[in-house]
């Protein structure tokens, strides 16, 4: 637990304060930069392909040179890119900043699972995971005094920021063990993936893309809907991000009963919540009570569905942390780095409402096509049995049906 805790903190800065808190101060940067919705959408978008980037090589990393250094090390490029932002004069220095954060997402995760992996028993893994993929709530609730506080002042904000990454640094050296960069010569290899998983490790990445797809709209375009349709003030913001980090904290809990009993079912409610939240904001973006209803719903919704897809992965490759839990999180900031421009796109052609309207009608979709939404891996081993059985059961009917008739010698022989 002390190690889950650890996890969701450093998880906090990385994903909370890093990547996600960019939403909240979009409309003080638009504003003072000058940006269009479009070169907004580009720059949303813009860790979410460093972060797969960075997701790619960062199990290598891992292994090479050990969770410490490399936890240390995801710490101190989102520190770099949180000082870049706070000092951004133009758009290119913005979107490097904020490059830089995406890789410290992208490097935090594997190394938190490779420390998991040594010092926590693997019945706990899923639910330790569960516990730090919360940790993007608390970032986003630290976050929030900073906007009602600093709402006009977000160079200041993003300071501070920094300073929070680089105590995280500095506390990580003290207590993320320096796990081996070797692997010892006589460790059991995990099995082959068969292609029953590779099958639903598609699926699970298929509906984690959609899903990062649809919730582009809210992360990166929600405050500045609320302030420039609903003409809410800027400090306003805030409190739409308080309630999506309040209730996100619940996602660990939502995800944990989730996997162990029907995923499917929990996701499509999940999806409905999505896209029902992201109906509900641009309908009624002027009402602060609505708007912070839909920012509780979309908050447990998005942690519950993203938690669940990390156990999932997690469960259909038992022994590969390094690319269970990566896979589904690569997916959802894929889809989220397309989702990104694409709402930008329309924002700029129908307006905010039309924009979030279509993205909450595809969330309906996809809630529907949750059948084909992968269980656990138990139930691998019972498709493969019935499988099996189906088989023999054949087998055994042609060979009957061999008995029943006259055969030649050759035949018998054969």
């Amino acid at each position: 637990m002390r190690f889950a805790l650890f996890g969701a903190g450093l998880i906090a800065i990385t994903y909370g304060l890093a990547r996600f808190a960019f939403g909240l101060f979009v409309p003080p940067i638009r504003a003072e930069l000058g940006l269009t919705p479009e070169v907004v959408g580009i720059i949303g978008a813009l860790p979410l392909i460093s972060f797969i980037l960075a997701s790619v090589v960062a199990p290598i990393l891992a292994v090479r040179l050990g969770a410490r250094y490399t936890a240390m090390l995801s710490g101190t490029v989102g520190a770099s890119g949180l000082l870049v932002i706070s000092q951004s004069p133009d758009a290119l220095s913005l979107g490097i900043g904020v490059f830089a954060c995406g890789i410290a997402t992208g490097l935090m995760m594997p190394a938190l699972s490779g420390a998991m992996q040594a010092v926590v028993e693997r019945s706990m893994q899923g639910r330790v995971s569960s516990i730090m993929n919360a940790g993007t709530s608390i970032g986003v609730v630290v976050a929030v005094p900073a906007v009602l506080i600093l709402a006009d002042a977000w160079r200041l904000a993003y300071g501070s920021f920094a300073v929070l990454a680089v105590i995280g640094v500095a506390v990580t050296w003290r207590v993320i063990p320096s796990v081996s960069r070797f692997t010892p010569s006589d460790a059991t290899p995990p099995p082959p993936i068969s292609s029953l998983q590779w099958w639903r490790l598609g699926r699970l990445s298929v509906f984690a893309f959609l899903m990062g797809f649809v919730s582009a709209a809210y992360w990166i375009f929600a405050p500045d809907l609320v302030v420039t349709l609903g003409e809410l003030p800027p400090a306003a913001t805030g409190w739409l991000w308080l309630a999506v980090g309040v209730a996100g904290l619940g996602g660990a809990m939502v995800a944990d009963v989730a996997d162990r009993n029907n995923p499917p079912i929990t996701q499509a409610l999940m999806l409905m919540m999505l896209a029902t939240s992201i109906a509900l904001l641009a309908a009624s973006p002027s009402n602060v009570f609505l708007a912070a209803f839909s920012a509780l719903v979309f908050g447990l919704a998005y942690m519950s569905l993203t938690g669940l897809y990390l156990m999932t992965g997690i469960r259909l490759l038992p022994g590969r942390l390094s690319m269970g839990p990566v896979l589904p999180f690569i997916a959802v900031s894929l889809g989220q780095a397309i989702g990104s421009p694409v709402v930008g796109m329309l924002v700029n052609a129908f307006g905010y409402a039309e924009a979030f309207a279509m993205f909450a009608a595809i969330g309906v979709v996809i809630a529907i096509l949750s059948p084909l939404y992968p269980r656990t891996i138990g139930e691998e081993a019972e498709e493969e049995a019935e499988g099996q059985t189906g088989l023999q059961a054949a087998y055994d009917y042609q060979l009957q049906g061999a008995d029943d008739e006259p055969v030649t010698r050759d035949a018998k022989n054969s």
